[in-house]
């Protein structure tokens, strides 16, 4: 993924790949709290996100900067349709899993990643996918980011044209 600003659309790829990020945390939040969407993404947009973050010694680290609009168009998107984004995923997984056997995380990631495949074609599926395998990989080390990316390589492949 290339870092430099896209001049020709107009963002960032770094601020939409931090949003993807954010958006996935704040779904989990509201997938595991119960929260209302519009607090959660206040939250983020006001505090968590605008705020340096605290390591275990004590130090700051800032925060990457991040496409507010996006993130906040995948978490209302990706949770509005959060129903039929479950129905797809049901409708890839191999007869000994279901969807409640998904571990809730890996669930946010891929209605993340499945509403960013379905709304936004302008963005190639693989450069989804690779965005969406990248947050995985920063949370799991065993076979999730592998059924994440297989789950949306096969949706890409019915929501999507061939690239």
């Amino acid at each position: 993924m290339t870092t430099e600003k896209n001049k020709t659309s107009g963002f960032d790829p770094r601020k939409r790949s931090a949003a993807r990020l954010a958006a996935v945390q704040a779904l989990y939040e509201i997938e595991i709290s119960g929260a209302e969407i519009d607090p959660v993404v206040q939250d983020f947009l006001a505090k968590r996100w605008a705020q340096p973050a605290i390591e275990d010694d004590g130090s700051e680290v800032e925060m990457a900067e991040f496409d507010a609009s996006f993130f906040s168009e995948i978490v209302r998107g990706a949770q509005a349709n959060s129903t039929s984004l479950d129905e797809m995923i049901e409708g890839t997984l191999q007869n000994e899993w279901t969807l409640p056997r998904i571990e809730t995380l890996l669930k946010c990631m891929l209605r993340a990643g499945i509403y960013e495949l379905a709304h936004h074609s302008e963005i190639p599926k693989s450069v989804v996918i690779n965005e969406y395998m990248d947050v995985a990989n920063a949370f799991y080390t065993e076979g999730e980011p592998k059924m994440l990316n297989g789950i949306l390589d096969k949706l890409a492949k019915v929501l999507r044209e061939p690239d």
